[in-house]
């Protein structure tokens, strides 16, 4: 599916207000229901509309220490990775978990409400994973700049 301006227009609004009706959605990009709705329906089958979800104040719920992990491994075997991503997914403080190209293997984004809450999550993630040959955090003195908005 090739997005025309319309479908462009649909997805920008959606991740600016995921909240709008049929009919506000339809108003904002000159439509009636019917074709919009279509629209909306296709972006959801084809997989541009993953989800929609509430974006929660972190800071409200007590969860502003933010840290990036650098990681470092020895072991390379799919058996390895395998396993190493499936009980790292499952850390409820990893917020985002990326393989990478450079110096560092993988790098993770964890949210915690503290030091001694990002040291407990440490802990129990080195202690949970064998192979590990090199982990380096970093944490956010002060965040700048959050989105989930995509640049379409």
């Amino acid at each position: 599916m090739n997005l025309d301006k319309i479908d462009t227009q649909i997805l920008s609004l959606l991740q600016s207000d995921g909240t709008l009706s049929l009919n506000e959605l339809a108003e904002h990009v000159n439509l009636t229901t019917t074709p919009c709705w279509k629209r909306l329906k296709k972006l959801e089958d084809e997989g541009y509309i993953e989800k929609r979800v509430a974006l929660l104040n972190a800071e409200k719920l007590d969860l502003s220490f933010i840290a990036f992990v650098q990681l470092k491994t020895s072991d390379h075997s799919h058996e390895w990775y395998r396993n190493f991503v499936t009980t790292v997914s499952e850390f409820p403080e990893v917020m985002e978990f990326y393989r990478m190209a450079g110096e560092y293997d993988y790098m993770m984004k964890v949210l915690v409400k503290d030091m001694k809450c990002f040291d407990e999550f440490y802990k129990r993630m080195v202690n949970s994973v064998k192979g590990l040959s090199n982990v380096t955090s970093t944490f956010a003195m002060e965040p700048i700049k959050y989105t989930t908005a995509l640049p379409i």
